[in-house]
C-alpha cells in the first residue's frame, strides 16, 4: 500500500508517501517546523499544510510524541500540556477530512527499524532509542512490539526523568561536548541494563547520525548499534502501522 506517514516531533513535523510493503519512502521527505507553542489546533493546522504539500488523499499514519492509547494522548510529552487527554486521531481527522492512525512516535520508528532496518531478524529483547528532544523508546521481544514503554520518563538523578539529563536537546542546551554528554548517555545505558537487561540497543534520531563522536564512551556489555533508517524511521513506521489498521 501507498500511505502517507507523518512524524511529529518537538522541533519539526515531517512526512512523506511510503510503500508500506517495502518500507521505503516514495517521495522526498518534507519538514515543517513545529509551531511554538505546540498546542493542538496549531499542530493540526501544520499537519494539514504537510498533507497539502503532497496533495495527498487517503489514510494517514502518524507518530506522535506522547504516550498514545487508541489514538488518545494520555500524556502531554514535550509538546504542550494542552495535549493531555486529547483524542489525537479524531482531531486530525476532523481537521483534514482523512482517516488517521495515531501511535507513539518511538514505537513507530522502532517498528520500521525492526522490519526493514537494523533490527530485522533480531531476536530477544531489543530496545530502540530515538535521541532528540527527548529519549523515545520502542521495546521488542522476539520482534513483537511491547507498546507505550516510556523509558525516557524513568526517574533518575534528582528524581527527574532521565531524558531531562541525557537527551540530545540537553547536550545542545547545556553546550556539552561529546565526551561529557557521551559519558552521561553511557550512564543512561547502564541504568537501562539494570532495569531491562537488553540483548541489543539500536540508536536512532538526529543525534545518532553523529554516533562516531560518542560511541567510544559507551562501555555497556550489550551491543549498541546505529539505526539504518535514521530520521525516516518514524515516517515509515507510522505508515506501516496505518496499513495494518486498514
Amino acid at each position: 500500500m501507498e500511505i502517507m506517514g507523518i512524524d511529529i516531533g518537538g522541533s519539526g513535523i515531517k512526512g512523506g508517501i511510503v510503500d508500506t510493503e517495502k518500507g521505503v519512502l516514495l517521495t522526498e521527505r518534507h519538514k515543517i517546523l513545529t509551531p511554538q507553542p505546540a498546542e493542538p489546533e496549531a499542530v493540526a493546522d501544520t499537519v494539514q499544510q504537510l498533507i497539502d504539500h503532497f496533495g495527498y488523499q487517503g489514510p494517514v499514519g502518524c507518530g506522535f510524541p506522547t504516550l498514545v492509547i487508541d489514538g488518545w494522548a494520555k500524556t502531554s510529552g514535550n509538546l504542550s500540556e494542552k495535549w493531555q487527554g486529547v483524542q489525537v486521531d479524531q482531531l486530525f481527522a476532523e481537521r483534514t477530512g482523512l482517516p488517521f492512525t495515531v501511535v507513539n512516535d518511538a514505537d513507530a520508528a522502532g517498528i520500521a527499524e525492526m522490519r526493514v532496518g537494523a533490527g530485522k531478524g533480531k531476536q530477544g529483547l531489543v530496545i530502540t532509542i530515538t535521541i532528540g528532544t527527548g529519549l523515545g523508546s520502542g521495546v521488542f521481544y522476539n520482534e513483537v512490539l511491547i507498546p507505550n514503554i516510556e523509558i525516557g520518563r524513568m526517574l533518575y538523578k534528582n528524581e527527574d526523568p532521565v531524558e531531562f539529563w541525557a537527551a540530545g536537546s540537553v547536550r545542545k542546551r547545556e553546550g556539552l561536548d561529546y565526551a561529557t554528554w557521551g559519558n552521561r548517555f553511557n550512564d543512561f545505558l547502564q541504568y537501562l541494563d539494570l532495569i531491562f537487561s537488553p540483548d541489543l540497543v539500536i540508536l536512532g534520531g538526529g543525534t545518532s547520525r553523529k554516533m562516531e563522536k560518542f560511541e567510544k564512551y559507551l562501555t555497556v556489555n550489550f551491543p549498541v548499534i546505529p539505526a539504518e533508517l535514521r530520521n525516516n524511521a518514524g515516517t515509515i513506521g507510522a505508515a506501516m502501522m496505518a496499513a495494518e489498521s486498514q
